[in-house]
């Protein structure tokens, strides 16, 4: 039996969930004014701010006077913050966002004073396989945590080990981060029933002393809290105030040997929540656009700009991480929270837009305006379709595309934009008022070339590029006055543009470069080198992939090494009675799988791009009942448009879904039906490629359904998913078909008597946002073929390919130029290899220098090539800590271990 024991004081404080951001800041400021009175007034008092910089910047914005009386804590170690800036959700973000997360918490906590070096993560839905190296690489040698951990964890504490073998001591919350509340229940009982409670958690202590959590949500200790436990230490307990930090290193003594492997998502002590991955769709979606723009802006603004934008992208960076906390782009809050996260990650990504199209803008004004300049935000050469508007070809004549190094490409016309904008009859008294629309030269988004003026006729040509002379608008008002004057009446004012095409163009663009190209008439159309992409009315194929489509709407995809994947694309729709936190059928579901009518529509033929529409009618069932347990008789009938691509030189086939939905309580899932059977999946996101087998560990109080959750890509046996965003999946069928999830639409944050979860995860309060009712809902991804599995399709790159498009813009400079010469930036050689960051940094002694951070992943590790224009390198630590220097001649060159992190800053 524990003869000691040892408090930390301390709250958890969910910035954001079934009340918005201010309505928890206000309770916020309130608690901390209170702990802040009590660590002053009591020196015993010790107080753990949650791991979150984020409640200490919340608060300091209301309470400004105060920084110094909390700086003046954190000197004396009695308060204990950081070292995140949010407690995030990890497997709906980026790797990178999770490190950005620990640097900006890391360096707002040193300006009051420095962090706690525990990676504290109490209430995260499980956690992701690198977390222990994202921590260790760091610094830190401890974290502690409560869900997920699996039943093979029987003391306190174990060694987390990430795959490339780092580790961190982890403390396991077992009993949560509130196991010190029961005890304090009575206050006048704490010296009883704490010796109860160490007598029914003996087995977990070993030597060491009891951790009580002493916090919960929202809410302060008692101020009272010193003195009761003085109390109770007074009858014979050896009782202790602490912080988290303190308790690890001061009073932990056991050495750990249990090693639990890669990453936490158990059942058995604790609820994991796995229906958080897919509710809410728009937040993952957008969470995933302003990630893939601030990135973008980074590299760009560090290779082509002049200009150093920190502020603005640190301003992006600090939304994304706040958006990333685990009760916020999760969706488990009310309507107006999901409002509130889905406005800050639109304006992180409008704070990255502006940074990547002003970094953009400098090199675009060495390109002729009758140009576009095209960028890879990829450290590797491709060749990328890029889709630009042009002028028509006349009749006789094709479109012709030139490279800066004047070669020819082919082009592909997509659309023909019309050339009458507007045809008016006017009164000649009324046409000073359509001059008005003139700012300028433009008119209608478009610059006038020219005008006709004769008698009762105004006539515009407007042009992309004028190719006419000067424009003087003062000189046309003047002699428009004088027509009207002269020739009074009826007036017909005709707007024309040049007959304008919107065209696909293959343009080869270097590792992290720059490229232009320019598309004007031609006589004969150039050859491409790749074999061109066709289509019928239900094939498209491009000597790589090809797709049939069946008579029930579904695709037959053969890979380059003749894998079939039949019937891919089958739409199953069934009921969902559960809530945002977990999936549930109802008692009678009713699955829909097959449509009442289907339609295909041939949309491109080739030769770069070939497509083809796709048309599925289901009949939905509306809603469930209202006993919850059956969907309801009445359907819905809703068409679901699929549109499939498939673009000269790629070995997938791209694919996207678009629907009105009008019904409720139902999720739907996207099944791409496999060869043969598999036992094991896989994943890729945050640093690695997390294999799951057909079941998960269950134990606690939430059924174990074997949802998974995936971000780059998912890989069953012959079949990888390339995904845009974060979602889940499940191999269903025993393990015969691999199933995503599209959407999940239900109507409450939790509900008090669920199914498959014994314990309400909140109060049972409405979200009918989370229905998605009326709303256009679309996904898009791609399905590779290929009976060498993720690693022999090389879905690493691929998915980078699918996931970041180029950045293309029309040039400034004054059209007919010549183009200018393409040009690289730096360049990362390595066989699945991620880049995960390409940005500008700033150091005070060495000047500024480009961050590069890589992962290995595979389990065998890759050698790393990067070159471009820089002469040193220095490994840094994911705090940006030089480690040392690393030899540079012609080109850096880096040995990852397998799924190692490595960060290097290049000069």
């Amino acid at each position: 039996m524990q003869n000691s024991a040892v408090f930390v004081p301390h709250f958890h404080w969910d910035r954001e969930w079934y009340e918005p951001f201010q309505v928890f800041r206000h309770r916020l400021v309130t608690a901390l004014d209170t702990v802040l009175e009590t660590a002053e007034a009591d020196p015993d008092f010790r107080f753990t701010v949650d791991g979150q910089m984020a409640a200490i910047e919340d608060y300091l914005e209301m309470r400004p006077e105060n920084r110094d009386r909390v700086a003046a804590l954190v000197a004396g170690g009695r308060l204990a913050i950081g070292p995140w800036l949010i407690l995030l959700d990890e497997f709906l973000c980026s790797g990178e966002t999770i490190v950005r997360n620990l640097q900006m918490g890391w360096a707002a906590a040193a300006d009051l004073g420095g962090s706690m070096p525990i990676g504290y993560l109490p209430d995260m839905f499980g956690h992701v396989a690198q977390m222990p190296q994202i921590l260790a690489r760091a610094g830190f040698e401890h974290a502690a945590l409560w869900r997920g951990v699996p039943g093979s964890v029987g003391g306190h504490a174990f060694r987390w080990r990430a795959p490339d073998g780092s580790e961190v001591r982890t403390e396991f919350l077992f009993d949560g981060y509130d196991n010190g509340l029961d005890v304090l229940l009575v206050p006048d009982q704490i010296g009883r029933a704490l010796r109860e409670y160490a007598e029914m958690t003996a087995e977990r202590w070993g030597g060491d002393p009891v951790l009580a959590m002493a916090g919960t949500d929202h809410s302060a200790p008692d101020p009272r809290l010193a003195t009761w436990l003085r109390r109770a230490a007074g009858e014979g307990r050896a009782i202790t105030i602490a912080t988290l930090d303190e308790y690890i290193r001061e009073h932990v003594r056991d050495e750990v040997s249990t090693v639990v492997t890669g990453e936490l998502r158990s059942h058995v002590r604790g609820n994991i929540l796995p229906g958080v991955l897919s509710v809410r769709l728009r937040l993952k979606q957008r969470m995933a656009v302003a990630e893939r723009t601030v990135d973008h802006a980074e590299r760009v603004n560090a290779l082509w700009s002049r200009r150093d934008d920190s502020p603005f992208l640190s301003l992006a960076w600090h939304k994304i991480i706040e958006s990333s906390a685990h009760d916020s782009v999760v969706g488990s809050g009310t309507d107006e929270t999901a409002d509130q996260v889905e406005a800050r990650l639109a304006e992180a990504t409008h704070a990255a837009r502006a940074v990547r199209d002003a970094a953009l803008a400098e090199p675009a004004a060495l390109v002729p305006s009758d140009g576009y300049l095209v960028v890879n935000p990829l450290p590797f050469p491709r060749t990328a379709l890029v889709e630009v508007d042009v002028a028509a070809a006349p009749e006789g004549t094709v479109l012709v595309a030139t490279a800066g190094d004047g070669s020819a490409r082919p082009v592909q016309p997509t659309a023909q934009a019309p050339t009458v904008l507007g045809d008016e009859r006017v009164d000649a008294s009324q046409l000073e008022r359509v001059l008005r629309r003139i700012h300028r030269r433009e008119l209608f988004g478009r610059l006038i070339d020219h005008y006709e003026l004769t008698p009762g006729s105004l006539v515009f040509h407007l042009a992309e590029v004028p190719s006419g002379g000067p424009f003087d608008l003062l000189i046309l008002r003047r002699e428009v006055a004088a027509a009207a004057a002269a020739h009074p009446g009826e007036w017909r004012v005709l707007t024309l543009q040049e007959a304008r095409a919107t065209a696909l163009v293959p343009v080869d663009v270097p590792a992290s470069g720059l490229a232009s190209v320019r598309v004007a008439p031609g006589d004969r159309a150039a050859a491409l080198s790749t074999t061109p992409a066709t289509a019928t009315a239900r094939t498209l194929t491009n000597g790589l992939v090809q797709v049939e489509i069946a008579a029930d709407g579904t695709l037959d995809v053969t890979g380059a090494d003749g894998t079939v994947l039949r019937g891919a694309g089958r739409l199953v729709d069934g009921g969902d009675r559960g809530d945002s936190y977990n999936y549930a059928p109802p008692g009678q579901d009713v699955l829909v799988s097959e449509p009442v009518e289907v339609s295909v529509e041939l949309l491109e033929d080739g030769p770069l791009r070939s497509r083809t529409r796709v048309t599925r009618v289901y009949e939905w069932p509306a809603a469930l009942s209202s006993d919850r347990d059956r969907r309801s008789g009445r359907t819905v009938t809703t068409p679901v448009e699929t549109l499939v691509e498939v673009r000269a030189g790629e070995p997938f086939v791209r694919v996207s879904t678009s629907f009105l939905n009008h019904s409720a309580d139902h999720r739907l899932r996207f099944h791409v039906p496999l060869p043969e059977p598999v036992a094991v999946s896989a994943s890729a996101g945050q640093f690695a490629v997390t294999e799951r087998g057909l079941t998960a560990e269950g134990g606690w109080g939430e059924y174990p359904i074997p949802t998974f959750p995936a971000s780059a890509f998912v890989s069953a046996g012959a079949a990888t998913v390339l995904l845009d965003h974060a979602t889940e999946y499940e191999l269903v069928g025993d393990g015969s078909e691999l199933a995503v999830t599209l959407l999940r639409a239900i109507g409450s944050i939790s509900v008090n008597i669920h199914p498959l979860r014994d314990e309400p995860a909140a109060a049972e309060i409405p979200a009918p946002g989370a229905q998605d009712l009326g709303v256009r809902v679309e996904s898009r991804f791609a399905i590779l073929p290929s009976a060498a599995g993720w690693r022999g399709a090389n879905a690493v790159a691929l998915a980078e390919v699918f996931r970041n498009d180029v950045l293309v813009t029309r040039g400034t400079a004054p059209a007919g130029g010549h183009l200018p010469p393409d040009a690289a930036g730096l360049r990362v050689e390595g066989t699945d290899v991620l880049v995960s960051s390409i940005r500008r940094v700033g150091d005070a002694e060495r000047g500024a220098g480009i961050e590069v951070r890589v992962a290995a992943m595979s389990d065998t590790g890759s050698t790393v090539r990067v070159t471009g224009a820089f002469t040193e390198a220095t490994t840094v630590d994911l705090l940006g800590r030089p480690l040392s220097a690393t030899p540079v001649a012609d080109g850096l060159e880096l040995a990852l271990g397998p799924w190692e992190i490595r960060t290097v800053v290049v000069r």
